[in-house]
């Protein structure tokens, strides 16, 4: 496997080369112009939203109610790791069936899920064991939205409007860092968890509503015709792939120290700080509007040849970001914090999102993107549960831990991910 060779940071903002003529018209007006995509970005964008009060909600509605950071830890794992292990069929299901049908389901799922928490909330009648089995079973098919709408969109968009797709892509998780969160706190804090959950539910009801017409864009699939040897071909394609394989070791060794974070940073903000639970919303809201700022910046950049170093680069911010909230020195630290990894996470989804389009081919989208979105994501479930134990007995010691995972995950992109591959291109 390639090892980095040095890297030239300069060059990673140099913007000034020619266009072609082709990429004169890359602009998000042109990106908008793209019959239907302006829709779907919209489903996205209200998921995405939903989500993140979900995942904050979830967090802060099993501390209320439970008094318990193991548990909500294990909520979190609960609610990610089901989804990671079926993800192949689903990546299958959406190459054989198409999309648009899947990710509305998907959402139908989540909604019905947070409102049967609150309701059982409510009725005194969810049970530590039963919170966990609920969010495990709506586990099971979050990978159709998420992989749904990440295959969907190189599918629609011509190749030269990647780069300012994935920046509006990117954007989306900055975003509803920006609205879910605020949303969150203040909806547990005045209506209390349960009913917090139930309304915050209505917000993937809202993305099924705008997704369900989408249209799916034809394309051509590669099929055995059994669904499960599709499902393993997926895990085969993506494996053999060399820089899925680099992105899944690095990027997931770095969502540990997301994961940790999840639990560890509002308890920061509780308990440390002894701010109120709506403050916790808002710092990461605070996160997500510099987040917002890098991303559109991002999106005007070349990528091409230079997408590990945007990786790689950003990697070595989030262990400056998380190193900051070590020491017990107050808010300006915690706030220097999420800065810090607001701003570097804009490139670092660009190039990560443009290279792996580039070197996926087109009638493998579904099942490559699930498997590799999951192995990416696989450290973070495991970081909940990991910062849910550690942050019981010492907070900085589950952030020392977050440090660690950080610095192993700019090794790994370095020495795993290459630095140029093959590439395909789209029916667009």
């Amino acid at each position: 496997m390639d090892r980095a060779g040095p890297l030239d940071l300069p060059s990673l903002w140099d913007v000034s080369e020619s266009p072609s003529p082709a990429e004169e018209t890359a602009s998000y007006r042109a990106l908008l112009g793209v019959p239907s995509l302006a829709r779907a970005l919209a489903g996205m964008q209200t998921a995405r939203i939903a989500q993140s009060m979900v995942g904050l909600g979830l967090v802060l509605f099993t501390l209320e109610h439970y008094h318990s950071p193991e548990l909500a830890g294990l909520v979190t794992f609960a609610g990610i790791a089901p989804g990671i292990v079926v993800s192949p069929i689903a990546g299958a299901l959406l190459d054989r069936h198409g999309r648009t049908r899947l990710i509305t389901l998907d959402f139908l799922v989540a909604a019905a899920s947070l409102a049967l928490i609150g309701t059982l909330a409510l009725l005194d009648s969810l049970p530590a064991w039963l919170l966990i089995a609920i969010a495990a079973v709506s586990a099971l098919t979050g990978p159709l939205s998420a992989t749904g709408l990440r295959s969907l969109f190189p599918l629609m968009a011509p190749r030269h409007l990647w780069e300012r797709l994935n920046a509006i892509d990117a954007n989306g998780y900055v975003v509803a860092t920006i609205v879910g969160p605020p949303v969150a706190a203040l909806a547990v804090s005045y209506l209390g968890g349960a009913w917090a959950l139930i309304v915050l539910g209505l917000a993937y009801g809202l993305a099924a509503l705008i997704v369900v017409g989408v249209p799916d864009p034809p394309t051509a699939t590669a099929s055995s015709g059994s669904l499960l040897r599709d499902a393993w071909d997926g895990v085969r394609y993506a494996w053999s792939n060399r820089t899925i394989r680099g992105l899944g070791f690095s990027i997931t060794t770095l969502n540990i120290a997301g994961g940790i974070g999840t639990i560890a940073i509002p308890l920061i903000i509780l308990n440390r700080l002894g701010l109120p639970t709506e403050a916790v919303g808002l710092i990461y809201a605070f996160q997500g509007v510099v987040g917002l700022v890098s991303g559109l910046v991002a999106g005007r950049l070349d990528t091409r040849g230079r997408e590990r170093q945007l990786i790689v680069w950003p990697m070595l911010g989030f262990v400056l970001g998380t190193a900051l909230l070590l020491p017990s020195a107050g808010l300006i630290a915690v706030l220097a914090a999420m800065a810090v990894m607001g701003f570097v996470n804009g490139p670092m989804d660009v190039a990560m999102f443009t290279m792996r389009q580039r070197r996926t081919d087109p009638a493998w989208m579904g099942r490559a993107f699930a498997v590799s979105m999951s192995f990416n994501f696989a450290g973070y479930p495991i970081g909940s549960v990991i910062g849910g134990l550690l942050a019981a007995q010492s907070i900085e010691l589950a952030i020392g831990v977050s440090v660690v995972a950080c610095v192993a995950a700019c090794a790994l992109a370095a020495w795993l991910i290459p630095a140029s591959g093959r590439e395909y291109g789209t029916q667009t």
